[in-house]
């Protein structure tokens, strides 16, 4: 079946291809189209089932209405959850979004980004992989918008939204210090990122208003996702067998050291207490709620859509690059005083 066009509208209703364009598109008033003919030619679009192509009015228009958005791990609700607020929020101010998943690789980032600058999207939000970023610094260069979130980079001039890690990190230790445990196992996330090493500062932080030292055998880790945090959790309790406590960097880290210290007996809170970073909506529902360093999500989009928005209207960068997120303490049962 081949596809209505605006000539076929045109023709149907009577009419010139401009002022069908005109009365579908809303600008009868402006070149003085009467109400009566703007109403036959959406009757009659309707009725011919008459679909407007996006792309032609792009190249018309000159703007595609699209934003790309490029997380590192669709499957990680902390980064789902952004990904939807940015695009409620972009839709809300008539744009479309484009998810990408860079699957925590920066080669992968820097090829979507590419895919996406082929579709001409007018501003981009990326959670970067966090290693690199000239190929970032390139694209806010050439003008486009961009903002970064949850990943930054300290040193980069690019606008950021992160949250406080350093500070959530910090509040997290002295919970479990204050506890008395004083063998505290790390589960890292991505080593070299902003929000792992911010949260290795605040550990340190945490640990020193007690005196303590960090030991670094007692971090692992390689990355935010479940299985590190499965490998991770059963290293350290293979080689450090008095740990009492673990601080995991990521939800999906902490569901895998769960998993793990199930499997060699243990449970949490009785044998192992468990604090972590981020929140999950059903956090309150597993057999041991969890808890967590709550990131505040939406925050983190919305104001990342804020700033894009602002961007597209004004055409201006925001005189402020970075923005921090304040994090709260949700106090669940995975934690209990450590046994003497």
């Amino acid at each position: 079946m081949m596809s209505v066009t605006l000539q076929d509208v045109a023709d149907a209703a009577g009419v010139s291809v401009s002022v069908a364009s005109r009365s579908l598109n809303g600008r009868a008033r402006e070149y003085r189209i009467s109400v009566e003919t703007e109403k036959a030619v959406k009757k009659t679009a309707a009725k011919l089932g008459f679909r407007p192509s996006q792309v032609a009015r792009s190249l018309r228009l000159k703007r595609s209405g699209l934003v790309g958005v490029v997380v590192p791990d669709l499957s990680n609700p902390f980064f789902a959850s952004i990904a939807r607020e940015v695009t409620l929020a972009a839709e809300h101010d008539g744009y479309s979004v484009i998810v990408a998943d860079s699957r925590e690789t920066t080669a992968n980032e820097e090829k979507l980004i590419e895919q996406l600058l082929g579709r001409q999207i007018e501003a981009l939000v990326v959670c970067p992989v966090g290693r690199q970023h000239d190929h970032l610094a390139a694209i806010d260069a050439s003008g486009l918008p961009v903002v970064l979130v949850d990943r930054g980079f300290a040193k980069s001039k690019l606008v950021q939204v992160t949250s406080d890690h350093r500070c959530g990190a910090q509040r997290a230790t002295e919970l479990l210090l204050d506890h008395g445990h004083r063998s505290i196992g790390v589960l890292q996330g991505l080593p070299g990122t902003l929000p792992n090493d911010q949260r290795i500062e605040g550990l340190r932080a945490g640990l020193a208003k007690h005196d303590i030292e960090l030991d670094s055998s007692m971090v692992a880790g390689d990355s935010f996702s479940e299985h590190s945090g499965y490998e991770s959790a059963r290293q350290l309790l293979s080689t450090h067998p008095n740990i009492t406590a673990f601080f995991a960097f990521s939800t999906p880290n902490a569901l895998g050291a769960l998993r793990a210290v199930s499997e060699m007996g243990l449970r949490v809170p009785e044998d192992l207490s468990i604090v972590t970073f981020d929140d999950i909506p059903f956090a309150d529902f597993m057999s041991v709620p969890l808890t967590t360093v709550a990131q505040d999500v939406p925050a983190l989009g919305r104001t990342a859509a804020e700033l894009i928005s602002k961007q597209l209207r004004t055409g201006k960068r925001p005189r402020t690059k970075k923005h921090s997120i304040e994090v709260h303490l949700v106090n669940r049962d995975s934690i209990r005083e450590a046994k003497q």
